[in-house]
């Protein structure tokens, strides 16, 4: 929960939070020229889970929230994005009783659209 005492039905809960802290990259607070972190780690995941959740631009997202684009993209280019969804994925498939690691992947054809003037046949 924000300073400000809102919460937000995306907020990670206490249980949630133990399990993507290991996750992130180490704070930032390097030499003389580099961007030092001013926002709490938390704030800043319950930003990323209300913005997904909402759908809403990350500029849209309410005041209580710090800026999150600049972490948003530093952990997507360092990887931590997707190490953040393997690690969630598994723990979601295996509290299933399913393998950790999926076996297959299925896209729907109706969901893949192609663009107008392109033939139906291959050629």
């Amino acid at each position: 929960m924000s300073g400000s005492g809102v919460g937000y039905p995306s907020d990670l809960t206490d249980e949630q939070w133990a399990l993507v802290e290991p996750l992130l990259p180490a704070a930032r607070v390097g030499p003389k020229g580099e961007r030092r972190e001013k926002h709490p780690r938390r704030r800043i995941v319950d930003a990323i889970f209300y913005a997904v959740r909402t759908g809403c631009a990350s500029r849209q997202l309410p005041k209580d929230f710090p800026p999150l684009y600049w972490y948003f993209t530093w952990w997507h280019d360092d990887g931590t994005v997707e190490r953040l969804h393997d690690r969630l994925r598994s723990r979601v498939r295996e509290a299933d009783d399913r393998a950790a690691e999926p076996s297959a992947g299925l896209i729907d054809s109706p969901s893949v659209r192609t663009a107008a003037g392109v033939p139906g046949q291959a050629i």
